[in-house]
């Protein structure tokens, strides 16, 4: 019987940060929960990252995540915009690296392509697959979004060199 492995997947955000975390037994894949981090978009910059962290270091408390995987960041249309969302990916991916979790990464289109098989897919298809891989998920958007990075890194473990990777 293979080992399970619990991955928290991370999709980061200033506005909404989503998460979930999905238990891997071999090929097979199991949501365990999601959501969604969203600061007080009002709120002094420094106190949504520290939001952001805290959330993520609360789903890492409730759920026991083995090893984490988060969405690196690509934006070129404002690099002011580009470096805030660099925040909160930092901070987001801050909190794994504290309670001493590997921390994986893989770039938006590798997602996209390994859930929906093209890498233009938008936030609707991969939400729509998202159901159909995890039944009974019903996440929309950004927690599908990280729902999605989480099952990627389970289809990339051993790429990465991880521990127990079939």
């Amino acid at each position: 019987m293979a080992d399970t492995i619990r991955i928290l997947g991370i999709d980061p955000g200033l506005r909404r940060t989503g998460w979930g975390v999905i238990a891997a037994e071999g090929s097979r894949l199991i949501r365990v929960a999601h959501g969604v981090i969203a600061p007080p978009v009002t709120a002094p910059l420094p106190e949504r990252l520290l939001a952001v962290c805290e959330g993520i270091e609360a789903v890492i408390t409730e759920h026991g995540p083995d090893e984490a995987a988060a969405e690196e960041v690509f934006m070129a249309s404002n690099a002011a915009s580009a470096l805030k969302l660099g925040h909160a990916r930092a901070a987001a991916i801050l909190a794994p690296a504290r309670a001493g979790l590997p921390v994986s990464e893989y770039a938006a289109r590798l997602v996209k392509k390994s859930i929906v098989g093209t890498g233009s897919a938008d936030k609707a298809q991969i939400a729509a697959m998202i159901e159909i891989l995890l039944p009974g998920s019903k996440a929309e958007a950004d927690a599908a979004d990280a729902l999605a990075v989480a099952i990627t890194h389970a289809h990339h473990r051993r790429a990465n060199g991880l521990k127990g990777a079939a």
